[in-house]
């Protein structure tokens, strides 16, 4: 197994650890789940620099490397529904496309397609790691104010709800820009669905 497919797998085996980090509260949970996630979109960036300067891309990491990206977001955005901090009906559009475009790729792949990311769907996933990222931060500031007590409670509860509308906008920011790649993708591999 070549280095980015490693990168992409290792990107996998952090979503348990990430996972665990944003649910089970302990001090500065929120800032651990912030490196982890940050790590994970590192090697999200360099999986794919890797595979493509060294001539080391194969089917496994078209496939696999999207895959892990979905895995990722999906993971933070559940994690965020459970905590309050994001609309389950944006995780239920996310998801929707995901499942499509999934499909589609099965689709063609029993066919002997390997149909890789356009770039769509490459803006849709920096949006949400943007989103997911600017939300980390945030609730990091509030672990940080909640051990230091910087705030007074007044100022900490308005900020709070400040942050909560920021995060949730960018989240549906970046759910509009899931359904905008999700038509592309869709409009563009229709003739896999089409010859069934």
């Amino acid at each position: 197994m070549n280095l980015p497919n490693k990168l992409t797998i290792g990107r996998i085996f952090l979503v348990p650890v990430f996972v665990a980090s944003m649910l089970i509260e302990f001090p500065l949970h929120n800032a651990a789940a912030l490196i982890l996630f940050i790590i994970a979109s590192l090697t999200d960036m360099m999986d794919g620099k890797i595979a493509r300067k060294r001539n080391l891309v194969t089917d496994f990491g078209k496939f696999a490397d999207p895959l892990a990206d979905k895995i990722l977001v999906l993971a933070a955005f559940l994690c965020f529904v459970q905590n309050g901090l994001c609309d389950c009906i944006a995780v239920i559009i996310v998801l929707f496309r995901e499942f499509s475009v999934t499909s589609i790729r099965l689709i063609a792949a029993s066919k002997g397609k390997v149909v890789a990311a356009n770039m769509w769907g490459k803006v849709k996933t920096v949006t949400q790691m943007v989103a997911i990222i600017a939300i980390l931060v945030m609730q990091t500031f509030f672990d940080v104010n909640a051990l230091s007590g910087i705030l007074s409670a007044d100022t900490a509860s308005l900020l709070y709800r400040i942050f909560i509308l920021i995060g949730g906008a960018l989240i549906w920011i970046s759910t509009i820009f899931t359904i905008i790649s999700g038509v592309i993708y869709i409009k563009q591999n229709y003739r896999f669905i089409s010859d069934m």
